[in-house]
């Protein structure tokens, strides 16, 4: 990047990391509370700070590379649009059926997990392609109408458009979309999502596709327009799953793309820096504020996937672990989460056993050591008591710490409860978060039959770092790398990746 300012944005549950790539060769840094009402505001202000700073600078900014996690928050939290579903007569509930996996083998009491659109919005059509091109059923294009009509009636914000055969054959998936399009602003055919075989992986990525779509588009626009009024010219790309970047337009026209947007970044800057430090075999561990991620480099390689699912309460690629999450049949690095993070919540389930997430305190209330909204227990506020994290301030002392506040918290919510004293109940906090996050290294690594002193342990977020060396030494990893800027570096992993369609 020979001139101008290039930006890599990374916007996460708690905070939301700024880079400043300059064309000296120069990188400042931000690190800003993320806002959850509207996650580009952050952005916003965090550019306007830096323009700010520097007059000069003004119309200066040429790319902003940002990663995001919208549309895994809006399937996670079930917060997407309401989907409305044409199929083939026949195969209404193929979302239902799914495939015949499943992520627990014992569990009777265990329920595959509720379809994104609920039943009564999944409509069938009067037509059907063969497996070779050969017209079936014509298309009857009256029951195409109807089926529009009631779908609108019933407040249907999106469609979903999945014929049989439609991957070879899509005339009449393509008539249809053009006929939905007068009707609807959001429409997801499946043939230009996923021209594949196999029915329920092709319905179930157009589905999620068209349910994040309008969140997608909204966001991604107000955010080009807020960019723009800053800073003229400048243009916004957005990452991938597949650790690549692609224009707003394109990301916002396939927003299934981008479901594992954010944590495919650090993956990218965790590549980099093994090339940089001459480790080819990597175990890469991203803790932020609401999740834990990990990911394996291999010789040098990122280990990627053709499919994989969200939604579940560990999302992974693996290929023998299914059916816990929605399906999405789109490329990605092979990446594992888990709901433990700084921010995951400890908390005491009827039986008096103490757990840790998934729920977060996000960015608002906050831990309880942040002096905001917060008063329950979580991992930052057990670091601090642990003397883990500067008791006094963070985040290079704009973020200022009340480890008071922790410690009533601490004891308040688990220490009296569980008789425990303070430090004993922080410690328990930490090692439970430490048993929650193995989960997600253990999946990358065991369950794919690499054995993960064969590694080093890489660990950036905010959190990474202070939980390394006792995940290192549970696993019996012998190396632990702490990158410069880990709280963010998955921002700098924006901006070492390629354009890739």
């Amino acid at each position: 990047m020979e001139s101008g300012v290039h930006v890599g944005g990374d916007v996460g549950g708690t905070f939301t990391d700024l880079v400043f790539m300059e064309g000296d060769g120069r990188i400042r840094a931000s690190k800003i509370p993320s806002t959850p009402d509207d996650f580009s505001h952050a952005i916003i202000e965090g550019i306007a700070d830096y323009l700010k700073s520097d007059c000069k600078k003004l119309h200066s900014i040429e790319t902003v590379r940002h990663g995001t996690t919208v549309a895994t928050n809006a399937i996670l939290e079930r917060k997407g649009a309401r989907v409305g579903l044409l199929t083939t007569k026949g195969f209404r509930d193929v979302l239902e059926i799914r495939r015949v996996r499943l992520p627990v083998l014992y569990n009777i009491a265990w329920r595959k997990p509720d379809p994104l659109v609920r039943r009564h919005l999944r409509l069938e059509i009067e037509e059907r392609m063969g497996a070779h091109g050969r017209v079936v059923v014509p298309l009857n294009e009256d029951s195409v109408h109807a089926a529009l009509s009631t779908l609108k009636d019933k407040g249907v914000e999106s469609l979903a458009i999945c014929f049989l055969h439609s991957y070879g054959s899509p005339e009449h998936e393509q008539a249809v979309g053009a006929m939905a399009r007068e009707e609807f602003e959001f429409v997801s055919l499946s043939a230009d999502i996923l021209p594949e075989l196999r029915e329920y992986e092709r319905t179930a990525t157009a589905v999620v596709d068209a349910y994040v779509k309008p969140l997608v588009s909204r966001y991604l626009s107000k955010l080009t327009k807020s960019l723009e009024a800053l800073s003229s010219g400048v243009q916004l790309q957005v990452m991938q799953s597949n650790g690549g970047m692609v224009s707003a337009a394109t990301a916002a026209a396939i927003p299934v793309g981008i479901i594992e947007s954010g944590p495919a970044a650090g993956v990218i800057a965790a590549a980099e820096a093994g090339k940089t430090i001459g480790v080819e075999n990597l175990i890469t561990f991203d803790m932020g504020g609401t999740t834990a991620k990990s990911s394996v480099i291999e010789g040098g390689k990122i280990a990627a996937s053709a499919e994989h699912e969200v939604g579940s309460d560990i999302n992974q690629a693996s290929r023998l672990i299914k059916g816990g999450g929605h399906l999405i049949r789109v490329p990605a690095i092979n990446i594992s989460e888990v709901g433990a993070g700084g921010g995951s919540v400890a908390w005491i389930d009827a039986g008096g056993v103490l757990h840790v997430g998934p729920i977060s305190a996000g960015a608002d209330p906050g831990p309880a050591c942040y002096g905001g909204r917060g008063k329950q227990a979580t991992v930052t506020d057990a670091n601090v008591v642990l003397g883990y994290l500067n008791p006094r301030a963070l985040v290079g002392g704009d973020l200022k710490i009340d480890a008071e506040r922790a410690k009533r918290a601490i004891v308040t919510t688990v220490g009296e409860p569980l008789g425990l004293d303070l430090l004993t109940a922080a410690h328990g906090i930490h090692r439970v978060a430490n048993a929650v996050m193995q989960r997600a290294i253990r999946s990358v690594t065991i369950e794919r039959g690499r054995d993960p002193r064969d590694f080093a342990l890489i660990a950036f977020g905010g959190s990474g770092p202070v939980h390394a060396a006792a995940l290192a030494q549970d696993l019996d990893v012998g190396r632990v790398v702490v990158p410069p800027f880990p709280g963010l570096f998955s921002s700098i992993g924006l901006l070492v990746s390629n354009t890739q369609r």
